[in-house]
């Protein structure tokens, strides 16, 4: 058994104590093994390089699974003050190239890697304090503060594979052996593949919320389908098995291939596989730190379209219509396999968890019923885009785990590779990458009846989100005006210069838009994906799509184009960001305006965003702050409140007092003003509310 190899800890069983200590054990092997697979990056020089030109380079990585912990531990009031305010918002976002992940380097002064190590060593004592100090009930629920520390357990976890990925995709003159990483170290003549039949029927997928594993929010919900019989393949495509695709011509030929496929083609240049090395003719594998002798009867590692374009030409040429397996598909073959959950799976009957190999093996050496790999080697493509289950609910820690992906544009990765562990490993997992992306992934084919479904508008059915979308896009109630509309009006009034806007708190970003009527560039940033998300799709696929609630469970569905919305001519002129508004990255900056709409009672400390406001805007720049200061406990602790309470010598104390001491060493008041609003709730349900608009003018 390798070093490596642990396995999550239950929810339940055991004393306290005892529970304790699994979690802590838990969490460090998890912060040794990310800080080691960092070793194979040869020097620290190799840490500020790019493995791909759409991922950050290495040093972001090695800092953004520590600053995790810490930025769900202020998220979720857990602790109260930061170890590194500027390591917590540089390494923050931008992990899946999501259209607000902020790649461009100039934006960004990268730590010195020793910086990074010692601040790890920082977090990993904090964390360890809170492990033996929080509360602690069994069972541990979503609710636990101990959740959190096994959220940023089981994200590090991820990132040991994914990270692995990047660092088997730099240059090999830029990483080095790792002993105690093996390469398996033998190969032989691919086996043929051939077709197993599998009976299909009734599958019922999502587990509940009183499971004894951590799950991601995507797990957790109902879907159910009835399978039809299928055949699938026996062994996993060896890359003997996609050898002859390539060589004739696979990749040059774009019938193969969709428009997603061509795009990929065009932009990466591929000819084969990205693991592949083609020398004097021959062709090699890059393992994670050296090259080798092609091994034939190991799975090809190739990304979602380049398995797609091999099944079309399979089909093709057998006259047989092959695909990826769908999820439901999957299911019926791990419970054909007879595969049990861990803790009762041994890790040892598949190359997971480190166990066996630092890389793949032979296709035909871990057997589960007659068929191979159904769990390990590589991950297995889909064809199904991911997607949330019948009560599926967003964890109020990490909004932007999933919803973002519920995008028809990634697919789902099944049963789990050799750099596998924690809840990657899980019966019901569920992981999704885009098309282009590259993991430690494989494919096996189907044979099928099931036809996929047909892509269609993509709906927004969370109902805060939804109920934003009503608010900011559809259409007036009581005669109320829009707010957005209104507030980006008001803005534009009293801007000295229409350079380069911010508008903070941006929601689903209809103001964004508006300010783009009269300001050349205008950033919307947000702290909820769920939200940038819509004005990001706005601008992209040029709609907003949301289920309006009308009664009980009962919506309906509005969809409003870009055209109808009149911004057409306006969409180049906006960007959406997220972040934090209490510490945003440094190269937000330079502004004629900010806007921060219905924002400062929403924050965890917002006297911390309002002494540095003024250091983001230009000379004569204009902030406008609105809201209801509808102050709460469940935002902001009461001690970090504005007003809304009497002071120690029972006066009362207003926000815009407040405001105004904080604010009057860099600003001058120049406009008051109320500005009401409305928000749908129901058909029969609407919120009136007035929020206090005040204008400040920077002082030069």
């Amino acid at each position: 058994m390798s070093k490596f190899s642990l396995y999550s800890v239950t929810l339940n069983k055991s004393d306290t104590e005892t529970k304790r200590e699994e979690i802590r054990t838990y969490f460090h092997n998890t912060f040794d093994i990310f800080e080691k697979i960092f070793e194979v990056l040869k020097s620290d020089e190799v840490f500020y390089q790019r493995s791909e030109s759409t991922r950050h380079p290495m040093i972001f990585y090695f800092g953004h699974t520590a600053t995790f912990f810490v930025n769900k531990l202020i998220n979720m009031k857990i602790i109260k003050k930061r170890i590194n305010p500027e390591f917590e918002s540089i390494f923050a976002v931008g992990v899946d190239e999501m259209a607000w992940d902020d790649l461009e380097n100039s934006h960004y002064k990268w730590p010195k890697v020793e910086e990074v190590r010692a601040y790890r060593k920082q977090v990993r004592e904090l964390v360890d304090v809170l492990i033996t100090t929080l509360p602690l009930n069994l069972e541990i629920k979503q609710d636990s503060p101990m959740w959190i520390i096994l959220m940023g357990i089981e994200h590090e976890r991820i990132h040991i594979e994914t990270s692995l990925v990047l660092h088997r995709q730099m240059p090999l003159e830029c990483v080095k052996e790792v002993k105690e990483f093996n390469i398996c170290s033998h190969s032989s003549t691919s086996p043929k593949n051939e077709m197993i039949e599998i009976k299909g029927g009734e599958i019922v997928l999502g587990k509940e919320r009183s499971h004894n594993l951590y799950g991601w929010d995507n797990e957790y919900g109902v879907y159910k389908e009835s399978v039809k019989d299928f055949k699938v393949s026996k062994y996993l495509v060896s890359n003997d098995e996609f050898m002859e695709f390539v060589k004739e011509g696979g990749y040059e030929k774009s019938e193969f291939w969709d428009d997603e496929g061509r795009k990929f083609l065009e932009i990466s240049g591929a000819k084969h596989p990205a693991f592949w090395i083609l020398e004097d003719g021959k062709y090699r594998y890059r393992a994670l730190y050296k090259e080798i002798d092609m091994p034939l009867d190991w799975p090809v590692d190739v990304n979602a379209l380049e398995a797609e374009a091999f099944c079309r030409y399979k089909s093709k040429k057998e006259r047989i219509s092959y695909s990826l397996p769908s999820e439901v598909e999957y299911r019926v073959l791990y419970e054909y396999a007879g595969l049990k959950d861990i803790p009762e799976l041994h890790e040892s009957r598949a190359n997971l968890n480190f166990y066996h190999y630092f890389s793949s093996c032979p296709v035909n050496e871990f057997g589960f019923n007659g068929i191979y790999d159904v769990m390990g080697n590589v991950w297995q493509w889909s064809r199904t885009p991911i997607f949330g289950f019948e009560g599926f609910e967003v964890h109020p820690a990490y909004d932007d785990f999933s919803t973002p992906t519920f995008d028809d544009k990634h697919a789902l990765i099944l049963g789990a590779s050799w750099a596998s562990s924690g809840n990657l490993i899980m019966k019901h997992s569920r992981y999704a990458f885009r098309k282009h992306f590259y993991q430690n992934a494989g494919f096996r084919y189907v044979i099928t009846d099931t036809e996929a479904e047909k892509k269609g508008d993509i709906y927004e059915s969370h109902e805060l989100v939804s109920q934003y979308c009503e608010f900011q896009y559809a259409g007036e109630n009581f005669g109320v005006k829009n707010f957005a509309i209104e507030c980006a009006k008001i803005a534009s009034k009293f801007a000295k210069k229409h350079t380069k806007a911010l508008d903070l708190g941006c929601s689903t970003g209809r103001a964004t838009f508006e300010l783009a009527k009269s300001f050349d560039a205008v950033e919307g940033i947000d702290f909820s994906a769920r939200f940038i998300g819509v004005g990001a799709k706005l601008k992209s696929d040029g709609y907003v799509a949301f289920a309006s609630k009308t009664e009980g469970d009962l919506v309906q569905k509005k969809k409003i184009t870009i055209k109808e919305l009149g911004y057409e001519n306006l969409k180049h002129r906006v960007s959406f960001w997220q972040g934090d508004a209490c510490n945003l990255k440094p190269n937000f900056n330079s502004y004629d305006l900010i806007m921060a709409t219905n924002l400062i009672d929403r924050l965890y400390n917002p006297k911390l965003f309002l002494d540095t406001v003024h250091e983001r805007l230009n000379s004569g720049g204009v902030l406008i702050l609105t809201s209801p200061y509808t102050w709460q406990e469940h935002f902001t602790k009461k001690e970090f409140w504005l007003g809304g309470y009497k002071d120690k010598q029972d006066k009362e104390v207003k926000t815009i007092d407040t405001l105004k001491e904080i604010l009057s060493a860099n600003f001058d008041l120049v406009h008051l003003q109320d500005l009401e609003f409305v928000i749908k709730e129901t058909s029969r349900k609407f919120q009136h509310t007035i929020a206090e608009i005040s204008v400040w003018s920077k002082k030069n």
